[in-house]
């Protein structure tokens, strides 16, 4: 049996981005999202974005 993988999330952004559907509104509101219900250190580790932008993030919710 074949096992699938899948995209990375760059390629599927910009497979994604190439007919049309925008990723970056949705993939802000996400970690927009993310840093309301949690921590934005703990956001930032998880999700691999930098802490200086997940505590900006979380000071403008």
């Amino acid at each position: 049996m074949a096992h699938y993988h899948a995209p990375a999330p760059d390629i599927l952004a910009a497979l994604l981005n190439d007919i049309g559907i925008p990723t970056t509104a949705g993939r802000t509101a996400a970690i927009r999202q993310h840093v309301l219900e949690m921590a934005a250190p703990v956001v930032a580790e998880a999700r691999s974005y930098h802490r200086v932008t997940t505590a900006k993030l979380a000071s403008e919710a």
